[in-house]
């Protein structure tokens, strides 16, 4: 049976001051209908029943997001005692997805994407879960670029191998990591190269056999944590083992040697998807004024064009002579910056922590 995995544990520190440790990007509400999580556990539902869906996150986080997740019962979302990355989380997952059904299906799914609509997304999903049914095989999906992008990886693509229920998809003969801007620009001219969603749908089995294979100390990890799981031994075990793991993504530890092996296919989205990587997402899903400014809150604006505006509830911000700024108001810190330095909020907050405020992370 088809089983969830929520991959929650980003800190989304382009979102400061909005985004902190205790309130990550995940569980705020910045772009659609509720919070990014909330978002992606209700677009799972059309395919996975609550009980088969697993979250993991900062351990910190778990009782927060426990809070937002009513209809996930407690016990599957589940705190990591440090971030190691993806290949450590989607290998715990692999795991408690195989403690209820040892001939699981996993969907692999980031806590803070907004893809619409759920409906075109559930065609697709249908369409990876057919090909992940077969033996030593990892499905993808990727999606097609509108501008030459240097802030995602790139999947490409090699043969045709069909198409179903509209949902086409293809042989990957390799992952490409982030690319410099002309290397970005002949990726997307080529028309076969797609931004790599990290949206991912496999076997448990298949996922774990390839951690084997391609990352052994990881394996080693993963089988003394297996039989702790479930037991008053658990917290211990999987602390122990993650302090000795590095840091390493599923896209380079499996992904990439993977598609050089053949094993990967890649299905092209049919929805519109967005990774809501910095605060300008918010003019791609709030409708803007007259004067092109995006506001959630409170604004008041003199010769003001081209904004995005955040505030707190209460609280007015008021703007005169300004344009292309993102201004975010919280109610200790306030963020002022042009919207093409919007990548560079993490450095901010990078810069936070050197200089010790803490209480404002």
């Amino acid at each position: 049976m088809l089983h969830a995995l929520i991959m929650a544990g980003g800190a989304g520190t382009r979102f400061w001051p909005k985004s902190r440790q205790r309130t990550p990007k995940q569980l705020l509400e910045i772009a659609g209908n509720g919070t990014m999580i909330q978002q992606t556990v209700r677009r799972m539902l059309p395919s996975v029943d609550p009980s088969r869906i697993h979250v993991i996150t900062n351990g910190s986080l778990v009782e927060a997001t426990r809070a937002q997740l009513p209809k996930v019962p407690p016990q599957n979302v589940i705190g990591e005692p440090c971030g190691r990355d993806t290949a450590a989380c989607i290998g715990l997952g692999a795991l408690l997805a195989q403690r209820l059904d040892p001939k699981a299906l996993l969907a692999v799914m980031p806590a803070d994407h907004v893809i619409e609509p759920d409906a075109s997304f559930t065609r697709a999903l249908n369409v990876c879960v057919s090909l992940a049914e077969q033996a030593d095989t990892l499905v993808t999906m990727g999606i097609r670029p509108t501008f030459p992008s240097v802030d995602y990886g790139y999947i490409h693509r090699g043969s045709r191998l069909g198409a179903n229920d509209g949902v086409t998809f293809y042989q990957v003969t390799e992952f490409k990591e982030k690319p410099d801007r002309a290397t970005a620009e002949g990726f997307v001219a080529s028309g076969e190269y797609y931004w790599n969603s990290g949206m991912f749908v496999w076997r448990a089995d298949t996922i774990l056999r390839c951690i084997a294979r391609h990352m052994l100390k990881l394996h080693e990890a993963l089988t003394r944590i297996r039989p702790s799981l479930g037991t008053p031994e658990e917290a211990r075990v999987v602390a122990e083992e993650y302090e000795r793991l590095e840091k390493k993504s599923i896209d380079y530890g499996v992904m990439e040697p993977a598609a050089k092996a053949g094993m990967v296919k890649v299905v092209e989205a049919i929805y519109d998807w967005d990774d809501v990587g910095t605060w300008r997402a918010v003019e791609r899903h709030r409708l803007a004024d007259a004067a092109q400014n995006v506001v959630v809150g409170k604004h008041v604006g003199v010769d003001t064009n081209g904004c995005v505006v955040v505030g707190e509830d209460g609280h007015l911000v008021t703007t005169i002579g300004v344009s292309d700024l993102i201004v975010i108001h919280t109610k200790d810190a306030t963020l002022v910056c042009r919207k093409d330095s919007a990548q560079d909020v993490k450095k901010l907050v990078d810069k936070l922590k050197e200089g010790g405020l803490n209480s404002y992370l």
